[in-house]
């Protein structure tokens, strides 16, 4: 019961911190329903992402690839280390393209009364 009550306290903590933004900045699911139109928005050339977010389109495709550069069976560790390299920095690039993006549609939106 102990461990019930730990486990639900701790995934109610995290999805606290998922739902708020770090440091005053957007919250995750702000982020993640902001790609879709930032990806739009880089294909119609109103946004200045193209060459970032094709680096994270092909980091998301060698991440779910099933060809594998460094392959697991036989270098495990380093097999699955290229992975994870990939994947944190696929994460880290995805929170902060899209925390750009959301400053720039700020900013765009902005009304200048002259």
């Amino acid at each position: 019961m102990a461990k019930t009550l730990k486990r639900t306290a701790a995934f109610t903590a995290l999805a606290k911190q998922l739902t708020v933004g770090a440091r005053g900045g957007p919250s995750l699911g702000r982020r993640l329903a902001a790609l879709p139109r930032m990806i739009k928005a880089t294909a119609t050339r109103q946004y200045d992402g193209g060459l970032r977010v094709a680096m994270m389109a092909a980091a998301t495709a060698y991440v779910i690839s099933p060809l594998d550069f460094i392959p697991e069976a036989a270098l495990l560790v380093v097999g699955l280390a290229d992975d994870a390299v990939m994947i944190t920095w696929l994460a880290g690039s995805v929170l902060a393209e899209t925390e750009r993006f959301l400053e720039w549609e700020k900013e765009r939106n902005r009304v200048v009364v002259v």
